[in-house]
C-alpha cells in the first residue's frame, strides 16, 4: 500500500460547521485495490469505515471515529463510450471536473445540481439533484457502479445484470454510503447542448397560481421566494438552437460574485447582529438582481458559485402538494417572529426507480430552506419540517433533518428492500455510523 496516506487524523469538519468527527485513521487509497485491502484491514481491526467527499452534507452521513476513506486520488475518467453514450469516472472525481472535461469531449450530462464542488461519489450517494420537468437527479443519470463491499469484494451492477445486481443497482445508485464504498460510476451523457436561461422576478402569488403551467413549459423551472417580502425570483432553462450568448463578464462579475455573494455576505452579517434588520435586507435582496437572459453550455447554466456559507434543510413533497406546502411555510414565517435572511428555494424532479430516491415512485418538488452559518436555525426549522413531513415529506439525506427509520420506512415504499438489501452485503454493519443507524435503524 505504498502510495496510500494512512495514518492518525485529525479533526474532521463538514463545510457548514454541522459537524466534526475523530477518526481513528484516515486513508487515501490511490487504486480499488488499496481501498479493498484497506476495508479488511478495518475488519481485522473491530474498525467501521466511512467514505467522505468534499464535506458538503449538513448531515453526519460521513462521520466516523473508525477508518476515514478521503477519495481524493481516486479521480479521473476511465472511459468514454460513445456507442453507449456513457462515460466510467472514478468516485472522488469533483463535479467540476467532471463536467470541464465532457465539455471538451463535446458531451455533457442531461442535468445537475446547483453547486459542483461534490465529488460525484458524494453526490449521488445523498440524493443531490437540480430541478427538471423530464430529466432526474444525478444518480437517475447513472447507468453502472462499481463498489467495494464490506468483505473486501469489487461489486459491478447495473440494470442488465442478475436479480442480486440489478437490486443492488436500484439501491446504490443513492446508497447513503450503507451498502459499500463507490469507486467508480457510469453515467448516461448526450452530445453538448445550449441552454437559455431567463431569470426575472416575479410576485410570489402568480408564481404559486401559475405553477403548473411555468412547470409544464419549461425543461428547467425553479424560483426562490424572499421571506418577509411577496417576492421571488424565477429561473427558467430551456435548450437552444443558440447562438451562444454567455453573461458578459462583468455583468456576471458583478451580479453572481458582487452581489450575490459579497453584498449578500454582508447584508447576512448585518442580519445576524441585528435580526429586527432582516425584513428590510429582504425587501432589498428581492430586488436587487435584475431580470436577464443568457445561453451557454449547461453546466455553466446549471451551476453558480455558492460562496455564503449556510445550513440546509430540504424536503421533497409530492409535486400536487407543493402550492400548499409553500402556502403554510410562508403563512407560518408571517405569523412567527422568525428573521429569516436567506431565500427559500424551490425545484422539481420527475419520479425516479431509484429505492431511497427522494423522488422514488412519486414526481417531487423540493423546497429548501436556508440559515447563515452561525444564527440560530432550529426553531425556523422544526415549524418548517413540521409542515414538510404532514405532507410525507422526504429529506435530502445530506441536509438537516430530525427524521428516523420509522418515519422513512412509512414515505418510501421500498424502504424494507433496501434494508433487507443492507443485511445481505453488511451484515456486521461495517459501514454503519450513528446517522445511519437512526436513518435505517440498527
Amino acid at each position: 500500500m505504498g502510495s496510500t496516506a494512512n495514518g492518525n487524523s485529525g479533526t474532521w469538519r463538514n463545510w457548514g460547521g454541522t459537524v466534526r468527527a475523530r477518526p481513528a485513521r484516515e486513508v487515501a487509497p490511490a487504486s480499488v485495490d488499496e481501498l479493498a485491502e484497506a476495508v479488511r484491514r478495518a475488519a481485522e481491526d473491530g474498525l467501521r469505515v466511512k467514505a467522505v467527499g468534499t464535506g458538503h452534507s449538513f448531515t453526519s452521513i460521513a462521520a466516523t471515529d473508525g477508518v476515514m476513506i478521503r477519495p481524493h486520488l481516486l479521480t479521473g475518467i476511465r472511459g468514454v463510450d460513445r456507442d453507449a453514450m456513457t462515460v466510467t469516472v472514478e468516485a472522488g472525481t469533483p463535479l467540476k471536473r467532471l463536467n470541464v472535461a465532457l465539455a471538451r469531449e463535446g458531451l455533457s450530462l442531461a442535468n445537475m445540481g446547483d453547486i459542483m464542488e461534490q465529488t460525484v461519489a458524494g453526490a449521488t450517494s445523498t440524493g443531490t439533484h437540480g430541478t427538471g420537468r423530464d430529466s432526474g437527479s444525478l444518480a437517475a443519470q447513472i447507468r453502472a457502479l462499481e463498489l467495494v463491499t464490506a468483505d473486501g469484494s469489487v461489486l459491478t451492477c447495473s440494470e442488465r445484470g442478475t436479480d442480486e445486481e440489478r437490486a443492488v443497482f436500484a439501491a446504490a445508485r443513492t446508497g447513503l454510503g450503507a451498502l459499500g464504498v463507490v469507486t467508480a460510476i457510469t453515467f448516461a451523457v448526450e452530445p453538448l447542448f445550449l441552454l437559455t436561461a431567463r431569470e426575472e422576478p416575479m410576485p410570489l402569488e402568480k408564481v404559486l397560481a401559475d405553477f403548473d403551467e411555468l412547470w409544464a413549459e419549461n425543461e428547467h423551472f425553479e424560483f426562490y421566494w424572499f421571506p418577509h417580502t411577496g417576492s421571488t425570483t424565477t429561473k427558467r432553462n430551456n435548450r437552444s438552437a443558440g447562438p451562444e450568448r454567455p453573461v458578459p463578464r462583468l455583468r456576471g462579475w458583478f451580479e453572481d460574485e458582487f452581489l450575490s455573494n459579497g453584498v449578500f455576505q454582508v447584508a447576512n452579517w448585518i442580519g445576524r447582529a441585528a435580526p429586527p434588520a432582516v425584513p428590510a435586507i429582504a425587501r432589498i435582496s428581492s430586488r436587487a438582481l435584475s431580470a436577464r437572459s443568457y445561453t451557454d453550455i449547461p453546466y455553466r447554466v446549471f451551476t453558480s458559485p455558492r460562496r455564503v456559507r449556510f445550513v440546509e434543510m430540504e424536503y421533497a413533497v409530492p409535486r400536487e402538494a407543493v402550492v400548499d406546502t409553500l402556502r403554510e411555510l410562508k403563512a407560518m414565517v408571517d405569523r412567527s417572529d422568525l428573521r429569516i435572511s436567506f431565500p427559500v428555494e424551490v425545484r422539481t424532479a420527475p419520479a425516479d426507480d431509484i429505492t431511497l430516491s427522494t423522488a422514488s415512485g412519486r414526481d417531487s418538488a423540493y423546497i429548501a430552506v436556508h440559515m447563515f452559518r452561525g444564527t440560530p436555525y432550529q426553531r425556523y426549522f422544526t415549524a418548517a419540517e413540521r409542515i414538510f413531513t404532514a405532507h410525507e415529506g422526504r429529506s435530502h439525506w445530506g441536509k438537516v433533518h430530525t427524521r428516523d427509520a420509522e418515519y422513512f420506512s412509512r414515505v418510501y415504499p421500498r424502504f424494507g428492500e433496501f434494508t433487507a438489501l443492507r443485511d445481505r452485503l453488511d451484515p456486521d454493519r461495517r459501514f454503519q455510523n450513528d446517522y445511519l443507524r437512526r436513518v435505517l435503524g440498527a
